[in-house]
């Protein structure tokens, strides 16, 4: 694959970039109205595919927040159109890596030595390649390790970036008044806090000596000593990702039990820790020859705070879902109503998330719950292709929800996905015999 010597980081640099790219996609588009003028017959797969590419393109040179919110958005499997799901899957850890003299410059600038002076071995090429860092092999006291290295300038680009974003999210998801700048704040927040290894380390080693004793669940060893705030050092994990051992799975007692793993590791950090690893895509999964789960990526760690916490899993329970008065209590504490709204916005909302709950908490209602079920994840494509397409949702304020919902739903999005790759069926209260 070929490599890049240098990412831009200037604001003006990055925005060029984007406006690039985005004239590729209006001319995707002439393009495609074009065909259809001569063609009525002509769908929007191959308009949906050349933008797709041309979107990762544009991302992937920029590296970062730029390329985070693509592998962010290649887990809505249900929501984006599948070009854009397969085409930006690829930033999960497959986008062009730094050239050796980039990474030996990186490496002098923040240990005060080369790659050689601090391991045995160090491989110059690079294993893998995702939006913030790329990760080498290298080998110290007859220890494989992985070494993460961020690249250059992505902390300082994130402000910028999202300045760049933020007037089309702003119309996309139809947010009005100066409180949404709060989602702004969250996301912003938590990319930074990815792009502090040193933070990094300490949230791999508190999550991992909590949860070490769950069942087929395993996780790294990190070296503080070669980590700093740009580099982490940590053990070398054999094994296949996620999303390469789905495709050749054939042994549903092992995909069963790699899901309840999975499964335990989330509701015991979200239940036991209020805390939890919110970055679930394939890339951060890894599962070795003994059909054991490794999670090795800790940068992403949301806090869940108590106030959040009660109201969100209260609404878990069906009779809690199915009380009118209980349920829109709760939707006031998790503001999705607000004392603002319209009689006509609260029962619009009341009963969109009424819809969207009852189905959404359904794994939560039973003792196991096998997520394998087509019907499930079909009634959740559904329901995404009902509102998005729903005329009065665009009429409606969309600044709705706690700020915690950005990642905490995207934390149960993730899961689920995965656990439909796997076809796994879990136990749900699995978790407690941990406790």
């Amino acid at each position: 694959m070929k490599t890049i010597d240098s990412i831009p980081t200037g604001k003006i640099s990055r925005a060029s970039k984007l406006v690039t790219t985005g004239v590729k996609v209006g001319g995707n588009y002439l393009k495609y109205y074009g065909e259809k003028l001569v063609n009525p017959e002509v769908t929007k797969d191959k308009l949906n595919e050349n933008n797709a590419a041309d979107i990762y393109n544009g991302l992937k040179s920029l590296k970062g927040s730029a390329l985070k919110v693509a592998q962010m958005l290649s887990m809505e499997k249900n929501i984006m159109p599948k070009a854009y799901v397969e085409k930006f899957s690829l930033a999960q850890f497959s986008v062009p890596p730094l050239s050796a003299p980039l990474v030996r410059k990186t490496f002098r600038r923040y240990f005060g030595a080369a790659p050689e002076d601090l391991y045995d071995t160090f491989e110059a090429d690079s294993v893998a390649a995702a939006s913030i860092g790329q990760v080498h092999k290298a080998e110290k006291d007859g220890k494989n390790l992985a070494v993460k290295i961020q690249y250059p300038g992505v902390a300082d680009s994130i402000s910028s970036d999202l300045a760049l974003v933020k007037p089309v999210a702003i119309k996309m998801f139809n947010l009005k008044g100066k409180d949404s700048e709060k989602y702004f704040q969250e996301i912003e927040g938590k990319l930074l806090e990815e792009t502090d290894y040193v933070l990094e380390v300490e949230q791999s080693k508190t999550i991992t000596e909590a949860c070490g004793h769950i069942e087929n669940l395993t996780f790294p060893k990190y070296y503080e000593e070669l980590s700093n705030d740009r580099i982490i050092t940590m053990d070398w994990m054999e094994g296949r990702h996620l999303s390469e051992y789905t495709l050749v799975i054939n042994d549903k007692e092992e995909a069963d039990k790699i899901g309840q793993a999975l499964w335990d590791f989330y509701m015991f950090q979200m239940h036991e820790l209020k805390q939890v690893h919110a970055d679930p895509h394939p890339g951060n999964f890894l599962v070795n020859d003994k059909g054991q789960l490794i999670a090795i990526d800790f940068g992403c760690i949301k806090k869940v705070p108590e106030e959040f916490y009660t109201p969100y899993f209260e609404l878990a329970e069906k009779e809690n879902i199915n009380n009118p008065e209980f349920f829109r209590k709760k939707l006031y504490e998790l503001e999705i109503l607000r004392e603002d709204d319209s009689p006509e916005e609260i029962s619009f909302f009341s009963t969109l998330f009424h819809e969207m709950l009852s189905l959404f908490t359904q794994p939560f209602q039973s003792e196991t719950f096998d997520f394998s079920n087509k019907e499930f994840f079909g009634k959740i494509a559904e329901l995404s292709d009902k509102y998005s397409k729903d005329t009065e949702l665009r009429k409606m304020n969309g600044n709705r929800g706690s700020k915690h919902f950005l990642y905490i739903n995207r934390t149960f999005f993730g899961l689920y996905n995965l656990l439909n790759d796997l076809g796994s069926k879990v136990l749900i209260n699995n978790y407690k015999s941990y406790s």
